[in-house]
């Protein structure tokens, strides 16, 4: 942890509520887009980070600093994501309330090409987000924080507390099934 989330961990717990705003401002945008992969609707990512925020606030007393500030934080979003899932049906993820919000960033879309390349890559999207949302869960997360969010194998262990070998393995068996599902899409030439 650096000096300054230190610092505003120390103004935090001694009640100067505006430098909580700017101790998760950096992580803010990656934690919403982390919850839309994991939850595919814009209102539930929205939801779920200001909850999160809730008990990151509340929980700042327990955070030692055993690990840094934002494997904390996202081991708390997470759990919340998680909780959630398994409150909720599991509903189709929908890539257009996520580029309504323009928070999907996928791929370079370039516009100017001709008129049915912009529906090809909105089915293809489409395919690719409902091929992720049946994934496992636990599968699901460790996809989406290595090669989505492009963290580090002791990175994820630490967040989702899981030995590094778990982690490979989950990721293997996620890459697979994601890899299994689109197949019958790539042998099509539709993807």
């Amino acid at each position: 942890m650096d000096d300054r989330e230190r610092e505003l961990i120390q103004d935090c717990l001694a009640g100067r509520v505006d430098a909580f705003g700017e101790l998760i401002a950096p992580y803010q945008d990656r934690l919403y887009n982390t919850l839309f992969r994991m939850t595919g609707h814009v209102e539930d990512a929205s939801e779920l980070l200001q909850e999160s925020m809730i008990r990151v606030y509340r929980g700042l007393r327990s955070y030692q600093g055993d690990s840094s500030f934002y494997t904390w934080l996202y081991r708390i979003v997470l759990n919340v994501a998680f909780t959630h899932r398994r409150k909720q049906k599991s509903r189709p993820l929908s890539v257009e309330s996520g580029l309504e919000a323009g928070r999907l960033d996928l791929a370079n879309l370039d516009e100017s090409l001709r008129p049915s390349r912009s529906l090809e890559i909105e089915e293809t999207k489409g395919i690719i987000e409902q091929a992720l949302a049946k994934v496992p869960e636990s599968y699901r997360a460790v996809l989406i924080l290595k090669d989505i969010d492009g963290l580090k194998y002791e990175e994820i262990a630490e967040i989702l507390d899981i030995p590094i070998g778990t982690v490979r393995s989950r990721l293997h068996r996620a890459r697979s099934e994601m890899r299994d599902r689109l197949k019958p899409y790539f042998d099509s030439g539709t993807i």
